[in-house]
């Protein structure tokens, strides 16, 4: 029972990079589900301090919603500046009702890490990497220039995109180290 919410956590993620990987989409229906599930054993698992720390337990209902909440919250102002998709927003809000805020918050801090570096890692291979230097840079100004002047801060697509990358990857890199060290650990990192 101790590493169920592991396994359903890590199945949903390489669900939703595999999705997003193929059709570069994270359907609706698997966060819906994996909601269903982190609430499900929110409620199964008796009292303690989290899913994946000691003692072994559930964080409670609210704290999940808390954790959903935060999750969503991190990410949409992204999802407002067109930075990001739906999907991968509500990915996020989906790891949050397993874990908490607290841990959320930490998972995120990570998901940003490891999108950039995978951002990079990717141009490099594609040798796209001085087209996506110059396009972020172009993103960034025009955004907070655009957002000081009273406009759209939105981020609008380059003239000549460097390649998209499929976000679920980056969100289960920066929750992977997270969840393998807490589960190894029975303790959080961030929480």
């Amino acid at each position: 029972m101790k590493w169920l919410p592991f396994i359903v956590l890590s199945l949903l993620l390489a669900g939703a990079v595999w999705q997003d990987v193929r059709s570069r989409r994270i359907p609706n229906q698997l966060v819906l589900v994996g909601l269903v599930l982190a609430f499900a054993l929110q409620l199964v698992l008796p009292a303690g301090d989290g899913l994946f720390v000691a003692p072994f337990g559930s964080i409670g209902l609210l704290w999940s919603l808390a954790g959903f909440g935060t999750g969503l919250a991190l990410l949409l102002p992204m999802y407002a500046l067109r930075a990001l998709g739906a999907g991968d927003v509500k990915l996020l809000a989906m790891i949050g009702a397993f874990v908490g805020p607290g841990a959320v918050i930490g998972i995120a801090a990570c998901t940003l890490l490891a999108g950039g570096v995978l951002a990079l890692v990717v141009s490099m291979y594609l040798g796209t990497l001085k087209r996506m230097l110059g396009n972020s840079m172009h993103l960034v100004t025009h955004s907070v220039f655009g957002a000081l002047n009273g406009q759209s801060a939105a981020i609008e697509a380059p003239a000549a995109p460097s390649g998209k990358l499929p976000y679920a990857i980056a969100i289960a890199a920066g929750a992977a180290p997270y969840l393998v060290y807490a589960a190894l650990n029975a303790k959080s990192l961030f929480a």
